[in-house]
């Protein structure tokens, strides 16, 4: 039986921008890889509209307006078990508890908001996106950018990530094959 592997869910939520969900799927689990996660964590990447991400933004940070990506770090443990009459696991269940998955938490990321900073910086749709994504699992992970050498180890890591993702990703492709976004 092969070693469990770090799960990464993936929704597009939303009709702006096309998204590519598999491919930035692959882009977290790498990073979840790379920073040696529990083989047995889950998160999610989810692909949101202005309006949505803008609800979370003022519901949860108190800011209003969109904003590129938001991570939502899930800092309770999984409740295991029957609720709510704890009287056993069930006919067919195993005989011996089976542990929770870790659940790191959610990234949102709002693909139109980074259609525009990807326009403002020079940079594509698709570097945008990848670095999106990968900055909101880092926070999921405890990284930050509050000060300043936090901002500079969170940025290095980035960075690292990426090179790691695009040579991961070309030879995935064909030779003459362009990449999605």
């Amino acid at each position: 039986m092969p070693p469990p592997s770090v799960r990464v869910f993936g929704a597009d939520e939303q009709t702006d921008v096309k998204v590519d969900v598999l491919r930035w799927i692959r882009l977290a689990e790498l990073v979840l890889r790379e920073e040696r996660v529990d083989a047995d964590a889950e998160l999610s990447v989810l692909f949101v509209d202005e309006y949505s991400v803008a609800e979370l933004n003022e519901r949860f940070l108190d800011t209003e307006g969109p904003t590129d990506v938001l991570a939502f770090p899930i800092d309770d443990e999984a409740i295991v078990g029957r609720h709510p009459d704890q009287g056993g696991r069930g006919p067919g269940a195993p005989p011996d508890p089976v542990d929770a998955p870790l659940v790191i938490g959610d990234v949102v990321v709002c693909p139109s908001v980074a259609r525009r900073q990807a326009q403002t910086y020079g940079r594509s749709l698709d570097d945008e996106l990848a670095l999106l994504v990968v900055h909101g699992v880092l926070h999921l992970l405890r990284y930050d950018h509050a000060e300043p050498a936090d901002a500079a180890r969170m940025r290095r890591r980035e960075q690292e990530l990426l090179a790691r993702f695009r040579a991961d990703d070309a030879s995935r492709r064909e030779p003459d094959e362009p990449s999605n976004s």
